[in-house]
């Protein structure tokens, strides 16, 4: 998906000259849609981004204090966070990204050494653990993630983390350049990739090690209590709560920019700059209040990733369906855009309520409920823009076949495509290994 976001969609948001992303749906449809956007990102990133990077972080604190309560740590590392956000703004943001970044890969690293030197060969992994566990290809009748959702759904949750969330696409809206953003994403996505072996795999061994362990949440703060010296323990911790710190502070950035520009700026377009700071700062300390307030009662949830993967599977179908038709389908209108948005929730919330509390029908697997909202959402946008077309037709800031030719200027390998064609086959090649 960073690929794809690289290549084709940089361009029009740069173009576009956007703020947040909210705004490209205002310029594309309406204000209707604007702040229909803004209200369902602020709720993912306050109950994905914000809550869960709480929530995990205290999980890292229990193990060390398990006789203090949970809120303890939540509010000292939202306090913290919201703190040096305030202070210090998108630049700070920026700034302990790179500090952070550098100390959790370092530190994830040195666990994955201790994981594999104690697990010995990998003949002995592949003979003691299920085979199904060392595959990315799962079977149609997994509980998780079935392989048919690798199609039809997780792409669908990615364009949206992806290509439209605030949370992440800020950092591109802050390029210099389109070639320095499209870089700067596929770069991104090569970095995902060490991720798989140094967190992932290791975290997955450690079946062999603690095969009772009965919260998987805590597979790697056990690891990390188990196998370090005191001294290496101190840099891992300390590498995974700034890790940790650095998602919460950008998603405080990303929560403050929609809600002050998208929201409040809409009914207050008088508002000067420095008033519109003060505001943005009013809602960065009430993002931490809620994110707070909500974070201890995901332990409620069976895992983690379940419920990050399924508030996201409910709430974003509808925005994907209204960015990608209006990126790249000229007819797509305003009407369609706004209908798309308001069935096509009304459709997750009666799908919550049926998977999770009353069901009228047999609960469907909270991925494939993803596919079903998109489904239906984009017939709600292609039959509403075609009875209600918008009185001027949608004429694109560019043409993406266009957009992705060669630069002549730069030599093939210092181009975006080279590099984007590199990820892509380490992507093919990690696959085919672990099939």
């Amino acid at each position: 998906m960073l690929v794809i976001f690289a290549f084709f969609i940089i361009p029009f948001y740069l173009k576009y000259q956007l703020t947040t992303m909210p705004e490209y749906l205002e310029r594309r449809f309406d204000q209707r849609s604007r702040i229909f956007f803004s209200i369902i990102a602020i709720i993912v990133i306050v109950f994905i981004d914000i809550s869960g990077a709480l929530y995990a972080g205290s999980l890292f604190f229990i193990g060390v204090f398990p006789n203090v309560n949970i809120y303890v740590f939540v509010i000292g590392l939202a306090v913290i966070a919201g703190l040096y956000t305030i202070l210090g703004g998108f630049r700070a943001v920026i700034a302990t990204d790179y500090i952070q970044a550098i100390l959790f890969t370092t530190s994830t690293a040195i666990i994955a050494g201790v994981i594999y030197w104690n697990i010995g060969s990998w003949h002995q992994v592949q003979t003691s653990i299920d085979t199904h566990l060392l595959s990315m290809i799962r079977p149609i009748n997994d509980p998780n993630i079935p392989w048919p959702t690798l199609i039809i759904s997780l792409p669908i949750l990615g364009f949206y983390f992806m290509c439209t969330n605030q949370y992440m696409v800020q950092r591109v809206l802050g390029a210099r350049t389109v070639d320095d953003a499209r870089k700067g994403a596929i770069f991104a996505a090569l970095l995902k990739l060490p991720m798989f072996f140094i967190l992932v795999l290791p975290c997955t061994l450690a079946r062999l090690l603690y095969p009772h362990l009965g919260n998987s949440n805590l597979i790697f703060p056990t690891l990390m209590y188990r196998f370090l010296p005191t001294g290496v323990l101190g840099l891992v911790l300390t590498g995974f709560i700034a890790a940790l710190m650095s998602s919460i502070d950008s998603a405080l950035t990303a929560v403050s920019s929609i809600a002050t520009l998208d929201i409040y700026k809409k009914f207050s377009p008088a508002s000067s700059q420095e008033h519109l700071i003060y505001v943005g700062k009013f809602f960065i300390v009430l993002t931490v209040i809620c994110a707070s307030v909500w974070a201890p009662f995901i332990s409620r949830f069976h895992t983690l990733w379940q419920y990050l993967q399924a508030v996201l599977s409910y709430l974003s179908p509808p925005v994907v369906t209204c960015f990608l038709f209006g990126l790249f389908w000229k007819k797509a209108s305003a009407q369609g855009s706004f209908y798309a948005l308001c069935l096509g929730s009304l459709l997750a919330i009666a799908l919550v309520i049926n998977n999770l509390f009353f069901a009228v029908i047999k609960p469907i697997l909270f991925l494939y409920s993803a596919t079903i909202i998109f489904v239906f959402s984009s017939l709600v946008m292609i039959v509403v823009s075609l009875l209600q077309p918008d009185e001027n037709a949608f004429e694109p800031v560019h043409k993406w076949y266009e957009d992705i030719q060669p630069n002549h200027d730069q030599p093939w390998y210092r181009q975006y495509q080279f590099f984007g064609a590199v990820v892509c086959l380490l992507i093919a090649g990690l696959v085919i290994v672990f099939w």
